[in-house]
């Protein structure tokens, strides 16, 4: 029984030392890869976007409040 446990301690320290090896490796792999893109291919420098125009104000507010009073009375109604 004891050397079917320090055999299943022993797959475990290995499976879970190959598996950190591993996750090194590629995190390392990952950073050297967006460094060489970021050289080689740069990110152009964002545009501002031009702000959209308020709508223009309208020329008679008492034509604008008629027509807002009888949509609210026909909502209403």
């Amino acid at each position: 029984m004891d050397n079917l446990l320090s055999d299943g301690l022993e797959l475990m320290v290995f499976g879970m030392g190959f598996v950190a090896v591993f996750l090194t490796v590629l995190v390392f792999a990952t950073t050297g890869m967006s460094a060489v893109v970021g050289k080689y291919f740069p990110e152009e420098p964002a545009q501002p976007k031009a702000k959209k125009k308020a709508a223009p104000a309208a020329d008679n507010d008492d034509e604008l409040v008629a027509v807002m009073t009888a949509a609210v009375h026909k909502y209403r109604s």
